[in-house]
């Protein structure tokens, strides 16, 4: 192990190349009202859920087509000028800010389902599709996209940081789930990884190395990917405990029994606090986890009562299930309100939010060392976790106006970062890079392995012009 980074740095570094007027007049002739240099275009495209802030880009280009998106990449090649892939803005790590300045390329209009292979369990789509449409437009096959990482996010975004989500302890993440890519390049061109075949070993495998690249090698134009049989029979329960360690515990036996549990959500009573307030709900205001089991009625059935038994011995109690879709959506609502629900807690405030992920088997550890040093640094915040696989999140909410405050949740971040490395774990289990833990990624991968890192990048990206400045510096 490296010796741990200093604290993250506060703020990006801004390193803003020359934008040529040359070029805005080429891609206004080229896409005429589909490019935009409206100040409140470029302000949207210049941020996304991050605490960071950044100039704009100079541009905004709706692509509708990997045509569209070939020559405008092809253009700001030319000039040597950064682009920036965007999807819904949902991000988290300060991947949309166009610190070395630029253009952003927007796919959302590209959302199209191409291609529903039900026979294979496939679907091909254009990045801009978001999970829920995509689910809304196969649920009559009787299949879907288990990968849900709560906001609705585009597939684009989701392949670029290998996102993962709620269902990650049955179904996995991104990295699992996306079979072939159609990439444009740093130089304009438009490749192809993959196959809809379930396995292959020819050649390098390029469509893992996009995956989770974050738009530094390559903006994405279509993906291909696994989708599922809808289960027979779901059920979902939600359990209050005396304690974290409580339900942590229950989620480690869990998991080391072998239940097949599709989800297993921690949310500590700050966040119950939280959602109650924001939905109006009256959850019982401790910890708690909201579980989800699939399959057969049989084995739902066997699965709910084995965990329950594990919860009722380290004190669960309130037991509520539900079966049909109206009563899952309810019991959920807590879980996918959190993050909004925590920043209407506390108005204006921004949210910096910790993406840590450990073995299972050191989770107790890892979550309740630094659920102590939450408490006492007297910042407010809220928890949520998909336990289920080691991974959780804080969001310290901070007051813009109060700069000690982010220092001290950096402070937090960089002690739970440390000790999660610590336990053999990782920065970061969906969130990505971007910019806010390129520090911690020297500290995990090594210096070796990010060397190996910039080859690739100066590779096919000789002029560091695909969304510059994230995951590591060159």
């Amino acid at each position: 192990m490296n010796a741990p980074t200093q604290t993250s740095h506060l703020m990006p570094e801004l390193h803003l190349r020359d934008v040529p007027d040359s070029l805005i007049e080429g891609l206004k002739a080229r896409f005429g009202a589909n490019c935009s240099t409206a100040m409140a275009v470029r302000t949207q495209h210049g941020r996304d859920e991050s605490s960071f802030d950044a100039p704009p880009p100079s541009a905004v280009i709706f692509a509708e087509s990997t045509q569209d998106v070939a020559d405008a990449v092809k253009l700001a090649s030319e000039h040597s000028v950064p682009v920036i892939p965007f999807g819904v803005g949902s991000s988290l790590e300060g991947h949309l800010l166009a610190v070395q300045g630029g253009i952003s390329i927007d796919v959302s209009r590209m959302n199209k389902v191409l291609s529903v292979n039900a026979d294979d369990l496939t679907v091909t789509v254009q990045p801009g599709v978001t999970r829920k449409q995509l689910n809304e437009e196969i649920k009559s096959t009787g299949l879907f996209f288990p990968i849900d990482p709560g906001a609705d996010a585009s597939i684009g975004g989701m392949t670029a940081t290998r996102a993962s989500g709620t269902n990650a302890v049955r179904y996995g993440t991104m990295r699992e789930n996306v079979l072939a890519l159609e990439v444009v390049t740093a130089a304009g061109d438009v490749i192809r990884t993959g196959t809809r075949a379930k396995k292959s070993s020819a050649g390098y495998d390029l469509t893992r190395l996009m995956v989770g690249s974050e738009g530094t090698l390559g903006v994405v134009t279509e993906v291909t990917l696994r989708i599922y049989p809808l289960p027979e029979a779901v059920s979902a329960a939600i359990c209050s405990f005396p304690s974290i360690e409580a339900a942590v515990r229950t989620t480690i036996e869990t998991i080391q029994l072998g239940v097949p549990i599709a989800r297993v959500e921690l949310i500590d009573v700050n966040t119950v606090r939280m959602v109650n307030a924001y939905a109006k709900l009256n959850l019982r205001e401790e910890p708690m986890l909201l579980m989800e089991f699939h399959g057969s009625p049989a084995g739902v059935k066997e699965q709910a009562e084995t965990v329950q038994e594990l919860a009722s011995g380290h004190g669960g109690n309130a037991f509520e299930w539900a079966s049909t879709p109206e009563e899952r959506t309810r019991l959920w609502t807590a879980r996918h309100n959190s993050y909004f629900a925590a920043v209407q807690s506390r108005p204006g405030c921004r949210v910096i939010s910790t993406d840590t992920c450990v073995p299972i088997s050191r989770l107790a550890d890892c979550l309740l060392d630094s659920v102590a040093e939450a408490d006492a640094s007297g910042i407010p915040y809220f928890l949520v976790g998909h336990v289920g696989d080691g991974n959780f999140h804080f969001g310290y909410l901070l007051d813009p106006n109060i700069p000690e405050e982010r220092v001290k949740a950096e402070e937090l971040n960089h002690a739970l970062v440390s000790r999660a490395l610590a336990l053999e774990g990782t920065c970061t289990g969906e969130h990505g890079v971007g910019l806010h833990k390129m520090d911690f990624l020297v500290t995990e991968a090594g210096v070796g392995a990010i060397d190996m890192m910039r080859t690739i990048k100066r590779a096919l990206d000789p002029k560091n012009i695909m969304n510059p400045g994230k995951i590591f510096a060159l």
